[in-house]
């Protein structure tokens, strides 16, 4: 039987792709985003344009409404007709750069907005809760690649430090009303239909309109890029695979990266960093223009390095990344010069 599957922040870059697989798998998805102006509302539009497409031609069901997770009445009222069985929380206010100057934004969705979710999966006794966490979460950890038992209690940002608290709650509620809950750590996501506020988007615009592009930290910076389809693959197999209790778990020495209750954590990430100026001699090559660059120093709340160690993911459901680093950009960057005019 096809299961009722709510999808937070469906109009976002993961959201949209996740409910667009969900509805081609033949499920039923209820959609919300309350199209933040954080960033060009008509991309979001787009993304819901081509799920809307999607659906015509599939088994799938789905419904989208347009009301914020801080908005509890409506929210209410959307999951006591739908009742779910998953809900797979992606909304939050993204950006670690953005968080500096709008604290309020992060407090308000990524908290309050999030212990609203998590009622709703009380209330409605769902068989699995998925949430979006983030590799920023490991702060100014050194210790690479980025392990899940690693501590992650040295935040430097407020994002990050709003995501590390979405775990510690979410592993509250999975305690005390056995919700089988995952939280996912993704590592920089990319690829078509992505975010404008993210390198290669920015990237792509300046190069291709021959502007300056900056490079922070003097291009000393690495990232392990997540092409998007792999990121969709490791949700779509943890829906159907929820947390469980880890039955040796060591109230002694406790581990981070397990627990007494029904809650997990994953790294989501390809496990191959790449350094920012490899990442832009890619770019400028699938866009055929060589980028005017502008070195500055690195920016507060940014982290050097991120490299994700995804072996647990990998035993949990076999998750191996499929999308080489050179194909996702290639994919990405034919992508921004069709949805944006560009002679291909």
């Amino acid at each position: 039987m096809p299961k009722n599957i709510l999808v937070t922040g469906a109009a976002g870059f993961i959201g949209a792709a996740i409910s667009k697989r969900l509805i081609e798998r033949g499920e039923n998805v209820i959609g919300i985003d309350n199209f933040s102006e954080y960033y060009d509302i008509n991309l979001k539009k787009a993304r819901i344009k081509r799920i809307n497409n999607s659906a015509l031609k599939s088994s799938g069901k789905w419904n989208f409404f347009n009301i914020s997770i801080e908005d509890k009445s409506r929210l209410n009222d959307i999951t006591d007709i739908f009742s779910p069985d998953i809900i797979i929380n992606l909304a939050a206010q993204a950006g670690v750069r953005y968080s500096l100057d709008h604290p309020d934004q992060y407090l308000n969705t990524n908290l309050v907005g999030f212990g609203n979710i998590l009622e709703i999966c009380k209330k409605h006794c769902v068989e699995n809760f998925i949430y979006a966490s983030s590799s920023s979460v490991y702060g100014g950890n050194k210790k690479l690649p980025f392990k899940e038992s690693d501590s992650v209690d040295h935040p430097i940002s407020l994002y990050a430090a709003t995501k590390k608290a979405n775990e510690v709650m979410a592993h509250s509620y999975s305690h005390l009303f056995k919700i089988p809950s995952i939280g996912l750590r993704f590592f920089t996501v990319y690829g078509p239909w992505g975010r404008p506020d993210m390198a290669p988007m920015i990237f792509a615009k300046s190069i291709l309109q021959k502007l300056p592009i900056k490079v922070f930290n003097n291009g000393n910076m690495f990232r392990d890029y997540t092409y998007i389809d792999d990121v969709i693959d490791a949700i779509e197999s943890c829906c159907y695979k929820p947390a469980i209790k880890n039955s040796n778990f060591n109230f002694l020495d406790p581990s981070p990266e397990s627990s007494f209750a029904p809650h997990m954590i994953f790294n989501v990430g390809s496990n191959r960093p790449i350094s920012l100026l490899k990442f832009i001699e890619v770019l400028e090559s699938e866009l055929g223009v060589v980028a005017k660059k502008e070195f500055e120093a690195i920016q507060p709340g940014d982290v050097e390095r991120t490299w994700a160690n995804i072996e647990n993911l990998n035993s949990w459901i076999n998750y191996k990344p499929k999308i080489e680093f050179n194909k996702g950009i290639r994919n990405f960057a034919k992508w921004y010069k069709s949805y944006f005019h560009y002679p291909q």
